[in-house]
């Protein structure tokens, strides 16, 4: 009896998962790309010989972001300098390795910064209440003058779409503004310009694309105050819009970049106490009787003389 054997390529179950994954995860990078490269070139966001100041917390965000960058370094038509900082807040249990090691063994240029503010928000802060706002304010003061130490013309913060979206109805619902996070802004000082090249990316897509990568991701919670509820809330509620009518997130966003002032009720906006007539008195010529702008109207009027009465109330309450 001859055996006859033979070899072909099997796809087992697991390799074909695999190849699937990869091809969806090629399909995400593309679409990230394409989202923050549409970002920065509607925002003029990067510009040629630039120093760009990558804020790393170690969240799926951030890590996100220096990736895409890193990415859209190697075939951009200009020329950019990309480097990492970490300010080092001296949470407890602070994993302080996780960031150099990942850093390292990827060759990204880093700083860590250390300084103790979670010792100085403890003491100023009552307990029961949020930390995070002055929080941030002492890291963004802390990281803003070391972009001037080291001469970035540029801070980038992982900040995406979802987070834009939800800023802009806590503004709307607990302080009374028409305000958000824009992609590129001046700072307080005027000193440093910060930009969110993540601002056209969905929070969905940058966390299937950290998962897959498998970025070592620090706790955001280390100092043991919880995110703060509102904007848990917030984030709730677009979430529930979007799964009873989908594409309502993409229509609120598109909303941002379609502003009407003179629709609104902003006087610093617009100038309505100085709004005048100035439209040409609309003519008879080119139209007859039939299709003119009052064509088939019927008007009915009252004009009041002298000699009209009328009433008051009194005649009613008089009855």
């Amino acid at each position: 009896m001859t055996t006859i054997s033979y070899t072909e390529d099997t796809v087992t179950p697991s390799t074909a998962a695999d190849k699937k994954r990869r091809t969806e995860f090629n399909k995400l990078q593309k679409r990230l790309r394409r989202e923050t490269g549409r970002a920065i070139a509607d925002f003029n966001m990067i510009e040629d010989g630039d120093k760009i100041m990558v804020c790393l917390s170690g969240g799926k965000d951030s890590y996100t972001m220096l990736e895409i960058l890193r990415n859209l370094q190697k075939s951009a038509p200009i020329r950019f300098e990309l480097v990492a900082v970490n300010l080092d807040q001296k949470q407890p249990g602070f994993p302080e390795h996780i960031l150099p090691e990942y850093l390292e063994q990827q060759g990204i240029a880093y700083h860590i910064l250390e300084r103790d503010t979670y010792s100085i928000v403890q003491e100023v802060v009552p307990e029961g209440k949020t930390t995070c706002g002055i929080c941030s304010r002492l890291r963004r003061g802390t990281l803003y003058a070391f972009a001037d130490e080291i001469g970035a013309t540029k801070i980038a913060l992982g900040h995406h779409r979802d987070d834009i979206l939800e800023t802009f109805f806590l503004n709307l619902f607990y302080g009374g503004k028409l305000k958000a996070m824009p992609p590129k802004l001046r700072s307080d000082s005027q000193r440093n310009i910060l930009i969110r090249p993540l601002a056209y990316c969905k929070e969905k897509d940058i966390q299937v694309f950290s998962d897959y990568l498998k970025f070592p991701i620090i706790p955001c919670n280390l100092c043991g105050s919880q995110e703060n509820l509102q904007r848990q809330n917030i984030k709730q509620m677009i979430v529930d819009w979007d799964k009873q009518h989908p594409g309502r997130s993409d229509i609120m966003f598109a909303a941002l970049q379609n502003v009407a002032p003179s629709q609104l009720a902003d006087g610093k906006l617009f100038d309505f106490s100085g709004l005048t007539s100035n439209s040409i008195p609309m003519q008879s010529v080119g139209f007859s009787e039939h299709d003119g702008p009052l064509a088939q109207t019927r008007v009915r009027s009252f004009v009041p003389t002298d000699d009209t009465h009328v009433s008051d109330g009194t005649d009613i309450l008089a009855q």
